[in-house]
């Protein structure tokens, strides 16, 4: 089989570019994915109870990219969903991120008034505070509230997705965390927030539907290598497992989902429950609240951090410490030795956490910035 490219993984990247050199290019692909779905980690199915799930956890879209929203509303319609989540504190559920109902919820009515005047008169209303930030003023209150948030609903919550004590990963993690002065409780504050009416893996599908697009799934792409000719490659796969480890494996934290049906209509009172400081998982998802979809029964998935082993398990998050972030130049000087023959794009290649939106502007980029400009480059050199 004689095709243009190779796209190795089915997830956003791979089957943005793959939508966009078929459609925009007219050249031939193959995208291949080893896993026996398409849509990545963001693979949505129904359960043997008619409930829409997320296999691999919550996937809430959310942009503020009008160029990210246009592209995907080509190929779905969208279900408005503006996500809550809660965390238990204390004994208490209370939004996250931390805002100010958070705080009174959490402390008594003098103090929680107290504070949150302080809070506006140093920040201001409606703003958004890094949590570090907040544990250097020289507010002593403040100071002191922001270290509580941060042993409550930042720590425990850290141990047991990372592993890790916070100060030994990465201050774009912490940087993350944020104190909203607000009493708006929505978790994202962006323009576009919802899921495709249909789902995830049926927007993905309507990509992949193109005669120039050849779907191989429960595939590892080297076993295509002998009988399939391909002109170039994208690779969305791990960036180590490319290149056999030969620097070294980079770590990456995965998850383990129990998923558990339940004889009634809702389960809780938000689609996402954090449980930073009890018990061993992270938190339990209701995707009912999500989708939209009534039914009489409700599937929840209980969420555990686990170690990555691959062949064992799917790698979730690259591990942000600047140990790793060195090992990954080590093997970004291995690419520039293939001369292009190889793009390397998404979370696992690029070794970055992407959000749903920025994987596909990365997508685009990656097409528009590298494939079209050496399609031009070819063609004018061929015509000289």
């Amino acid at each position: 089989m004689n095709v243009d490219w190779l796209i190795v993984g089915a997830g956003y990247v791979g089957c943005v570019l793959a939508e966009r050199i078929a459609t925009q290019l007219d050249q031939r692909v193959v995208i291949v994915d080893r896993r026996n779905h398409i849509g990545g980690n963001a693979f949505d199915r129904y359960d043997q109870h008619g409930i829409l799930i997320h296999q691999y956890g919550p996937h809430i879209f959310h942009t503020n990219s009008k160029r990210v929203w246009a592209y995907l509303s080509q190929f779905t319609n969208w279900h408005q969903y503006y996500h809550q989540a809660r965390a238990e504190i204390d004994g208490k559920m209370v939004p996250v991120p931390f805002n100010l109902n958070s705080l009174h919820a959490l402390f008594p009515a003098a103090q929680a008034d107290r504070l949150e005047n302080e809070l506006l008169a140093q920040f201001g209303p409606e703003s958004r505070v890094p949590i570090l930030q907040l544990r250097k003023t020289t507010n002593k209150h403040l100071r002191e509230l922001a270290d509580y948030i941060y042993d409550n609903m930042f720590v425990g919550y850290t141990a047991k997705q990372w592993n890790m004590k916070p100060e030994e990963l990465d201050t774009s993690v912490t940087n993350r965390v944020m104190v909203g002065i607000t009493r708006d409780n929505r978790y994202f504050q962006d323009a576009f927030q919802c899921l495709p009416s249909d789902g995830y893996t049926n927007m993905f599908r309507k990509m992949l539907t193109h005669e120039n697009i050849h779907m191989v799934l429960g595939t590892d792409y080297r076993a295509l290598l002998s009988n399939l000719k391909f002109k170039r490659m994208i690779y969305t796969g791990p960036l180590d497992a490319f290149f056999d480890y030969s620097h070294g494996e980079l770590p990456y934290r995965s998850l383990q989902f129990e998923f558990v049906n339940y004889e009634t209509e809702k389960y809780q009172e938000f689609a996402v429950i954090n449980y930073p400081n009890s018990h061993a998982y992270t938190r339990i998802s209701e995707y009912k609240h999500m989708t939209g979809q009534q039914s009489p029964t409700t599937t929840v998935a209980v969420e555990y951090p686990r170690d990555y082993s691959p062949g064992c398990n799917e790698p979730y998050y690259p591990v942000p410490k600047e140990e790793n972030h060195e090992l990954v130049k080590l093997y970004q000087r291995e690419i520039r030795k293939l001369n292009g023959s190889v793009i390397f794009a998404g979370r696992l290649a690029d070794y970055k956490y992407y959000n749903m939106d920025q994987a596909v502007a990365r997508a685009l980029q990656v097409f528009e910035k590298v494939i079209v400009r050496s399609e031009v480059s070819l063609n004018l050199l061929s015509s000289e």
